[in-house]
């Protein structure tokens, strides 16, 4: 018997309630693209005919869309007919023009399979460009083949689920090894197949994370390594200067939001937490700090101090609730790598952030003249004064530079974190073990450090927990020091006396 053509279904919509029942479940079977408005007009009673039996919807031809001459009778539907609509519905949805509704449903028909589901998938498939839901609808087709009762439709659907290596075709396979025993040893290799892919997705997802944690802490920690560096400042304050630049981001955010320019707040919010925090820090050293030159225990104290007043501040201003920060669209949902392997947009951009702002700090030390005058400070203060260089400049300006440094990582952290009054306190201790392992005053030891510190923290993670994987490193960091005083790179000059 000849397969129907969605032609010669229309005219059954509407003819009975058992005709429509069976046009719309034969339509949904079909995969036409075409039934999937008409259904749904039927379904919220939408769909009507005209006296010369043409469907309309809204009083609009529905497959051409132009305006009916004549007025519509709206089609009635039952209980049986609503039932064949969801089910249609349901199927078609899989070649819906949204890319959303057509994942949905791919997702749906792999978790409700069925041998049935073999044509309707691979015309989908045939017809999807899109590779994440290309990789869905192969995972859907391949789980329909496999429970189906010919052979080689099994094979092919072993083969697929094994191509897909994802722990839901783990699952089935498992599932079904019992009563498909003539398949067995073909289902126990795709199983392995899947369990190394499984094994590389989360050994490449753990470096992934590993990577995007040192890049928080690169962020962190940069400012502090400058000061730290060149001033001999110990600044207990550094997590409240990221937490100044993340609430710059929340107030330019607020301020834009009504304006045309919404979409520029993030990269509007970097050279604005730079202006703030870098005037906050310039403040501080002239005001406070470059009275307790030589004095590392009363900056300590003072800055901490210095800190609490800030965190203080920030709760009277803006409350002690958290305050939300939204992120540009090209920085939302997941990419999905070759392998299978998914990464957050947002971590992604912070780790091209973190090393765009090292690879500037890095060009403007080498290249400008307030870094040259900044590294012969760094290398001998005495010698540079008597040359020339007003090395109390050179202090408040370098004191700016760490502080704006300090206040982009909050423009960084605002995206992943949320905005709060404490959101730089859980880096303070973070930042200082970065410092002092890579190397006092040291940039690319600051790099190493903050990467091995990420990377170590989330291999230790799965085993020893959270908690348990810092106090792991602090305590690796503690045996390395007593080996390595002044950390992996070492400098000369002030930093190293």
């Amino acid at each position: 018997m000849a397969q129907p053509s969605f032609e010669t279904l229309l005219p059954r919509l509407g003819e009975s309630f058992g005709a429509t029942a069976e046009a719309a479940e034969a339509m949904g079977a079909m995969g036409d693209p075409r039934a999937l408005p008409l259904l749904r007009a039927l379904n919220d009673n939408r769909l009507g005919r005209t006296a010369d039996g043409r469907l309309v919807i809204d009083g609009r031809d529905a497959l051409t869309g132009e305006a009916a001459p004549s007025p519509a009778e709206l089609l009635r539907i039952n209980n049986r007919v609503r039932v064949a609509l969801r089910g249609a519905m349901g199927r078609l949805a899989i070649v819906s023009p949204d890319p959303a509704e057509r994942a949905a449903a791919a997702e749906a028909v792999f978790r409700t399979r069925s041998a049935e589901n073999v044509p309707l998938l691979e015309a989908a498939l045939a017809r999807e460009a899109l590779p994440d839901i290309r990789a869905r609808l192969e995972l859907a087709l391949g789980a329909s083949r496999l429970i189906s009762n010919d052979p080689a439709g099994q094979r092919a659907g072993v083969a697929a689920l094994a191509q897909a290596g994802t722990a839901d075709a783990r699952n089935l396979l498992l599932e079904v090894r019992a009563s498909r025993t003539e398949l067995a040893a073909e289902i126990d290799q795709a199983i392995a197949a899947i369990d190394g892919k499984l094994a590389f997705r989360r050994a490449a997802e753990t470096l992934f994370q590993g990577l995007s944690l040192g890049s928080v802490l690169l962020l962190a920690a940069l400012g502090l390594a400058i000061t730290f560096g060149v001033m001999g400042v110990i600044n207990m304050a550094p997590g409240e200067t990221v937490m100044l630049g993340a609430y710059t981001t929340f107030v330019v955010q607020e301020a834009l939001r009504s304006t045309g320019m919404a979409a520029w707040s993030l990269p509007l919010s970097v050279p604005a937490a730079f202006v703030v925090t870098a005037a906050i820090g310039v403040a501080l050293e002239r005001g406070l700090i470059r009275h307790l030159y030589g004095r590392p225990l009363e900056t300590l104290l003072l800055t901490f101090g210095i800190g609490m007043m800030i965190q203080q501040s920030v709760r009277l201003v803006f409350g002690a609730q958290n305050r939300e920060v939204l992120s540009p669209a090209w920085m939302q949902g997941s990419l999905l790598l070759p392998g299978g392997i998914a990464v957050t947009q947002n971590r992604l951009w912070i780790i091209f952030f973190a090393l765009a702002v090292l690879v500037a700090v890095m060009a403007a030390i080498r290249f400008t003249r307030f870094g040259l005058q900044m590294r012969a400070v760094v290398q001998n203060r005495r010698i540079a004064a008597t040359m020339g260089i007003r090395t109390g400049r050179v202090d408040a300006a370098t004191f700016a530079v760490g502080s704006g440094i300090a206040g982009i990582a909050g423009v960084a952290l605002s995206q992943i974190d949320n905005v709060s009054p404490n959101l730089g306190t859980g880096y303070i201790i973070d930042s200082f073990m970065v410092v002092v392992f890579g190397g006092v005053g040291s940039l690319l030891g600051t790099l190493v450090g903050a990467m091995t510190l990420g990377l170590t923290n989330k291999l230790l993670e799965p085993y020893a927990g959270a908690v348990l994987a810092k106090v792991a490193v602090l305590v690796g960091i503690m045996i390395f020091i007593q080996r390595r005083p002044k950390g992996l790179f070492a400098l000369k000059g002030r930093a190293a006396e």
